[in-house]
C-alpha cells in the first residue's frame, strides 16, 4: 500500500474493491493488526495499533477486533457451540449457554449446535464465525471475501447477519470483495489499484459498482 489513508465511520459498512495485486486484502490485515505495517499508523476502532506488542494484539482481537475471512479459524475439535463462546472466554467475558443458542438461532443454526465443522457444509461454517462475532460484541468486524466460497443462497444469508451487525449491534465492518453485487450490500464501497485509493462510491447499487471496477480496469 502506497500512501493510503481510509476513514470509516463507527456503525457503517465498507466494501473494499479492486483488481488481483491491488493490496485489497493487505488493507484488512493491517488494519487488524496481523500485518504490521512499516509507516503511517493504523487505529481500529480508534486504537492505535501501530507499534502494539503481539500481546496488546491478542487482547484487541479478543475484546474490540474480530475477523471473518474464508480461513474461517474455527476450532475442528470443538461443537459450533464451543466455537461460538470460545473467544468471550478466552477474554474471560463470561455468556450464557442461553446466550450462545440464541446467536446459532439468530443465524439459523440453532439445531446444528452440538455439530463440529467438518460436519456442517460451508454457508453454515461462515454462519458459525459470524455468530461468534455477535456474541463477542466486537467494535470492528474485518471480512475478506466472506462469501466467496458460498452458493448464491448461502451468500444472501451472510450478507443479511453482517447488516444486522451494522444496523442492530452498531458494529463497523470493513470488508473485501470481488463481487459488485456482495459490495453493493454495504454503505461505501471504495476501490484500490496498485496500493492506492483511487475512487469511493457512497450509496452503492450494483451497476455503479461494475461501472467504476469498469473504469479501473478491474
Amino acid at each position: 500500500m502506497d500512501n493510503l489513508s481510509l476513514t470509516c465511520l463507527a456503525g457503517t459498512w465498507t466494501a473494499v474493491l479492486g483488481p488481483s495485486g491491488s493490496d485489497k486484502s493487505t488493507l484488512p490485515h493491517c488494519a487488524a493488526g496481523l500485518d504490521k505495517i512499516t509507516s503511517g499508523r493504523a487505529l481500529p476502532a480508534d486504537r492505535d495499533i501501530t507499534d502494539a506488542s503481539d500481546t496488546v494484539l491478542t487482547e484487541l482481537r479478543r475484546r474490540v477486533i474480530g475477523r471473518v475471512f474464508q480461513s474461517l479459524n474455527l476450532i475442528g475439535p470443538l461443537t459450533a457451540e464451543q466455537n461460538v463462546a470460545f473467544p468471550s472466554k478466552m477474554a474471560r467475558v463470561r455468556v450464557s449457554r442461553a446466550q450462545v443458542r440464541q446467536a446459532l438461532t439468530d443465524v439459523g443454526l440453532g439445531d446444528r449446535a452440538m455439530h463440529k465443522p467438518r460436519e456442517m457444509a460451508g454457508g453454515q461454517q461462515q454462519r458459525v464465525a459470524i455468530a461468534r462475532a455477535m456474541i463477542s460484541r466486537l467494535s470492528a468486524l474485518f471480512a475478506d471475501e466472506p462469501t466467496g466460497a458460498l452458493d448464491s443462497t448461502s451468500a444472501k444469508i451472510v450478507l443479511e447477519l453482517l447488516r444486522r451487525l451494522v444496523w442492530e449491534a452498531g458494529q463497523s465492518i470493513v470488508m473485501v470483495t470481488h463481487d459488485p453485487a456482495v459490495a453493493a450490500s454495504a454503505d461505501t464501497v471504495v476501490f484500490l489499484s496498485d496500493g492506492h485509493l483511487v475512487d469511493r462510491l457512497d450509496r452503492p447499487t450494483t451497476s455503479l459498482v461494475a461501472e467504476r471496477l469498469a473504469r479501473w480496469g478491474c
